[in-house]
């Protein structure tokens, strides 16, 4: 009698188990949906390994899950985020409850950053964008030449959207950055849909050219989005390996005073990261990832004796020590000024923010050749950054 109930409890115990391993197996519980193993073309799977900002997740009737949220969790900015369903066009699939639903491939857009507009550049996709903010310091003649013939119009600038331009347009959705200026209360009342792209607040370079990836899941343009980061990555990885090899690292600080205040990015932001990875250390050391207005006198104190000094921005015409000297006569008390080591880039003589965002490659290489000029081929010729002559 004893022998028989251990066997009765022992085949429980195997049942039960049983059970467990069926219900664990195969497919995943996630919030409720059943993610299962991507079946399609490998080449066309998205996962993002550096971007923070987007999750996808694929469900067995087709349909894509993909949830946006802020890449530095700052819930005082950006306290909810975003779910979209991507669902082919054409299907009848189901989609789950929260979840707003995208029928893709989207044929018509609206971008509003050059940001934005980078990944439709890398993914030869300017047909689909059909209106963008502005054109001030938009190199790409492809793009201006769409907006002179009138298939692609500017609705304004941030806080001052035309929704009736908008509306003529006929976009299926628009990108936007929600941290930014905003304005898009109007644009709700037209009721298309919004699409947060937080590329820029991702605090890893290769991490905001990821965002390729995201805006080729809208596209239909996935196997394009992933050739194009893995080539993106290869070439990062080899400018920051070569990097790795200096014998020394220098120091480098970054920005310039404007209204009586000095911005310095913190010690997380990309920018400190694309530095460190080109064999530099960024002198502002603090965690604060979006960076802070301070005082000339304290920027002073923390990079008087900095090697290099990284200045980007619009000046009208052919920047010099002179121009920086005039702009702040202090400037010329940094170590950097005196030993002619400043970093330039001007935004009106190149396309730095329409192409950066999936050019850290190039941005990295060109720091790099700074940095470490024996580390890179002597015939090098810099895109972005160079010497401040």
């Amino acid at each position: 009698m004893m022998r028989s109930m251990k066997r009765k409890r022992y085949e429980w115990a195997v049942l039960l188990l049983s059970l467990l391993l069926v219900s664990c197996g195969g497919k995943k519980s996630t919030g409720g949906v059943n993610e299962v193993s991507y079946t399609g073309d490998s080449a066309s799977l998205i996962r993002p390994q550096y971007a923070k900002g987007f999750t996808v997740k694929y469900l067995e009737n087709g349909v894509r899950l993909v949830d946006v949220a802020d890449p530095q969790k700052d819930e005082d900015k950006m306290p909810v985020s975003y779910q979209f369903a991507l669902v082919p066009k054409g299907s009848d699939a189901e989609t789950p409850e929260g979840y707003t639903k995208v029928e893709v491939p989207v044929e018509r857009t609206i971008v509003m950053t050059m940001l934005q507009l980078s990944n439709f550049t890398a993914l030869d996709a300017h047909d689909v964008v059909k209106g963008i903010t502005g054109t001030k310091n938009l190199f790409n003649k492809d793009i201006r030449k769409r907006v002179k013939d009138g298939s692609i119009v500017k609705i304004g600038m941030e806080g001052n959207f035309d929704t009736e331009l908008i509306l003529a347009a006929n976009p299926e959705l628009i990108f936007i950055s929600p941290f930014k200026r905003g304005g898009y209360d109007a644009i709700k009342e037209t009721g298309i849909t919004l699409v947060p792209h937080l590329g820029y607040k991702e605090l890893d370079p290769l991490g905001q050219a990821e965002w390729v990836k995201f805006v080729g899941m809208f596209l239909g343009k996935e196997k394009e989005a992933n050739e194009c980061f893995k080539g993106i990555e290869q070439r990062y990885n080899d400018a920051k390996t070569l990097a790795a090899k200096a014998s020394f690292r220098p120091t480098v600080f970054s920005g310039e005073m404007h209204g009586g205040n000095w911005y310095a990015v913190g010690g997380k932001n990309f920018l400190a990261q694309l530095f460190r990875d080109a064999g530099a250390d960024y002198i502002v050391k603090n965690d604060d990832t979006g960076g802070s207005n301070i005082e000339f006198e304290q920027m002073y104190a923390m990079a008087a004796n900095a090697d290099y000094w990284r200045i980007l921005n619009s000046y009208p015409d052919e920047f010099s020590y002179d121009a920086l000297k005039a702009s702040e006569p202090r400037n010329e008390l940094f170590k950097a000024f005196k030993e002619k080591h400043v970093i330039y880039c001007n935004m009106k003589q190149t396309a730095y923010y329409e192409s950066t965002p999936v050019e850290p490659d190039v941005v990295l290489k060109d720091l790099l050749a700074i940095f470490h000029p024996e580390l890179v081929e002597k015939d090098y010729q810099p895109k972005y950054y160079q010497l401040l002559r």
